[in-house]
């Protein structure tokens, strides 16, 4: 997985009392109690309101059809970024980070405890961003934006199976840190890239038994070949259940910093001691249509990548190390900022700009839009979905 924040952070509006949601989602009572008795995922929209910020939840139905769960509106602090484990959503204003409880029965949340991430890096500049856990779920990791007061680095929380967080430490920052970590399947190296600066850079940390991280400054992996002349960004970065990687690859920016052409997507693959190669080149990497990319997702088998961006959502089929191939066009062209799948083979799309969620049933054979998707969501922010068994 992956979410790149670039070099500015969203300011979110003033606090306020609780505020009803906005996204509604069309269904008969029949169908409701269809998807309460047996929904494969919850699914979570932070938004900002004029007069105040909400966490919106939902169940999924083996269709992918979503029904709003009544009773779960949070005022949240200006809730923006989200993670989750199978009992908690964590969520984050740019301060604190909260600790909501899941019902198992339809996804609501109670909120049971708040931590100031913040006044606990350096200095007390910047603050949390997105929120990733480990494999486990056991560790909550944030991206800590200007941790050392210049570069972005990682916080580390443990406690994420109960009440309270408790914080373990802050990886050393670095300037081009502009995401989390994607973890691989040994859930011991995380891997990040961007291009800060008009500069590669990759970077490698290795999570400790404790879920502490600490940097490998020794890994620098070559980039895949680029037409003479010309020269690869990596981007966003999404980890399959194994030991591969999907890596966005834009072409060197041009002079107004933008990519000079369409984004392909690289595949490498890690080994024990966490360097990764690719044998990656132009020919076979795959182009995308989405346009500047947002956001990429691994599907839980490892055999889908979705590409979220600025001129739509495409789906790829990922074949491991082999080079990732085409499969759909796009699935829209709204521009999708945040996407994920659940184990039930869907795929959430969420559309800030349009203040759309939609909803895809995803195969690797077929590909379709959800009954009842996409849902209108006020403002929407951020998206989260916690898979069910």
């Amino acid at each position: 997985m992956t979410r790149n924040i670039g070099t500015a952070l969203l300011v979110l509006g003033a606090c306020a009392s609780t505020v009803l949601a906005s996204a509604q989602a069309t269904s008969s009572p029949t169908e409701d109690s269809q998807v309460r008795n047996n929904p494969v995922a919850f699914v979570y929209v932070s938004s900002v309101l004029s007069n105040g910020s909400l966490i919106q939840a939902y169940t999924a139905a083996t269709n992918g059809t979503l029904v709003a769960t009544v009773g779960t509106y949070f005022n949240g602090q200006n809730i923006s970024y989200m993670a989750v484990n199978d009992q908690y959503l964590f969520a984050t204003d740019g301060v604190n980070i909260d600790s909501f409880s899941i019902s198992p029965k339809d996804g609501a949340l109670t909120e049971v405890s708040s931590i100031n991430a913040q006044a606990l890096n350096q200095d007390g500049c910047g603050g949390p961003t997105y929120l990733f856990l480990d494999h486990t779920g056991s560790t909550l990791y944030d991206l800590d934006y200007l941790a050392d007061c210049a570069n972005n680095g990682y916080q580390a929380f443990s406690g994420t199976y109960s009440n309270a967080l408790n914080y373990l430490d802050t990886a050393p920052a670095s300037a081009g840190n502009l995401g989390p970590l994607s973890f691989i399947g040994n859930n011991v190296y995380g891997y990040n890239a961007s291009c800060y600066r008009v500069s590669p850079n990759f970077y490698v940390y290795q999570r400790a038994s404790d879920g502490t991280l600490s940097p490998n400054y020794s890994i620098n992996p070559a980039l895949p070949q680029a037409p003479t002349g010309e020269e690869f960004c990596p981007g966003s970065v999404a980890a399959d259940p194994y030991d591969h990687l999907a890596i966005a690859m834009a072409p060197i920016f041009d002079s107004n910093g933008q990519p000079a052409g369409l984004t392909r997507l690289s595949v490498y693959t890690a080994d024990s001691t966490g360097n990764i190669t690719t044998s990656s080149t132009y020919s076979n990497m795959p182009k995308t249509a989405a346009g500047t990319v947002n956001d990429i997702w691994m599907s839980p088998s490892g055999r889908l990548l979705a590409v979220a961006g600025s001129k739509g959502l495409q789906v790829f089929h990922f074949n491991g190390a082999n080079p990732i191939t085409d499969y759909t066009g796009l699935l829209t062209t709204d521009a999708i900022t945040t996407v994920f799948w659940d184990k039930a083979n869907h795929l959430y799309a969420l559309s800030k700009s349009a203040g759309k969620l939609y909803v895809f049933t995803v195969t690797p054979s077929s590909a379709k839009e959800a009954a009842g998707s996409p849902y209108a969501i006020a403002n929407p922010i951020y998206l989260s979905v916690l898979p069910r068994p």
